[in-house]
C-alpha cells in the first residue's frame, strides 16, 4: 500500500511538473512571437498580458509543487532539530507533515470552492475581448491536491524507514 502511494505520488508530482513545463515553454514561445512581432510589424497579440498573468504564470507557480516536496527541496532549516535523537526528529517530522496536511488541505478545499464558483459563473476579465478566467482557477486546487498527496506520501515513507526526511 505505502509502494502503490509512492508511485502515484511520483507519476502525479511528475505530470504536473511536465504541465508546468509545457506551460513555460508556451509562455516563452508565445511572449517571444509577441515582441517580434511588434518589432517587426508594429502589432502584437491581443491578450498578451491577460494569458501570461492569469494562464502561464498560474500555472507554473502551482503545479510543481508537488515535485518540489517528492525531491524534498523546500526551504527547510534545521539547525537544532539536527541535533536532536533520530526519534524525536521522527516525531517532529510527521507532526510538521501533518500540519501541512491541514494547511494544504484548507488550501485545495477552498480553491476548489473558487474554481467550482469561478466555472458556474463562466468567470471572466475585464479586456478588450472576453477572456474567461475560470480555467486557471483549477490550477491551484490541482497544485495543492498535488502537494497534499506528496506529504502523505513522504510520511509513509519515513514511517516506513523509521527516519526523518
Amino acid at each position: 500500500m505505502t509502494r502503490t502511494i509512492e508511485i502515484l505520488n511520483d507519476w502525479v508530482a511528475k505530470l504536473a511538473l511536465t504541465l508546468a513545463a509545457l506551460f513555460l515553454l508556451l509562455m516563452a514561445l508565445h511572449v517571444t512571437l509577441d515582441v517580434a512581432l511588434r518589432y517587426l510589424f508594429g502589432k502584437s497579440f491581443p491578450g498578451t498580458l491577460e494569458v501570461v498573468s492569469f494562464y502561464y504564470m498560474v500555472a507554473v507557480v502551482f503545479l510543481p509543487l508537488a515535485y518540489v516536496e517528492l525531491k524534498r527541496e523546500h526551504i527547510s532549516v534545521d539547525v537544532l532539530v539536527g541535533r536532536l535523537p533520530a526519534s524525536l526528529q521522527l516525531i517532529l517530522y510527521l507532526f510538521a507533515c501533518s500540519l501541512g496536511l491541514l494547511y494544504f488541505g484548507m488550501l485545495c478545499y477552498q480553491s476548489y470552492l473558487d474554481a467550482m464558483r469561478a466555472t458556474t459563473r463562466m468567470e471572466t476579465a475585464m479586456a478588450n475581448f472576453r477572456f474567461y478566467l475560470w480555467p486557471s482557477r483549477w490550477a491551484l486546487p490541482v497544485g495543492f491536491g498535488a502537494m497534499m498527496l506528496a506529504i502523505f506520501a513522504n510520511m509513509l515513507k519515513a514511517l516506513r524507514l523509521r527516519q526523518a526526511l
